[in-house]
């Protein structure tokens, strides 16, 4: 599956939780739900950010770098199963860092 197919595929796996968008970036895709990143699609794969809830909802995934100096990150092992991935991402939320403000150059 390509990219941009698993973008959507995703996207349509989250519809019913709303606040959830991405945004293309360096042949991926980053994915946002209410403004906080939680995780994106790598070329290893849809991969979430390592937090309690999603190692609760996936205590079979072994966190992985998306790239070479990244963050390990785990891979989304639950991605047919459209209701404990919306729980999942619910549930991370508050574990999330809060997106920084933007800094305008002059």
């Amino acid at each position: 599956m390509a990219n941009r197919e698993l973008a959507e595929y995703i996207m349509e796996q989250l519809a019913d939780l709303g606040e959830v968008r991405n945004i293309p970036m360096m042949g991926g895709y980053v994915f946002y739900y209410r403004e906080r990143i939680f995780g994106g699609i790598y070329g290893n794969g849809f991969l979430v950010k390592v937090t309690e809830a999603s190692k609760r909802f996936m205590p079979d995934s072994v966190p992985e770098p998306p790239y070479d100096g990244a963050k390990p990150m785990l891979p989304v092992t639950i991605l047919e199963d459209r209701g404990k991935m919306q729980e999942m991402v619910k549930a991370m939320y508050p574990e999330l860092p809060e997106r920084k403000p933007r800094v305008r150059r002059r």
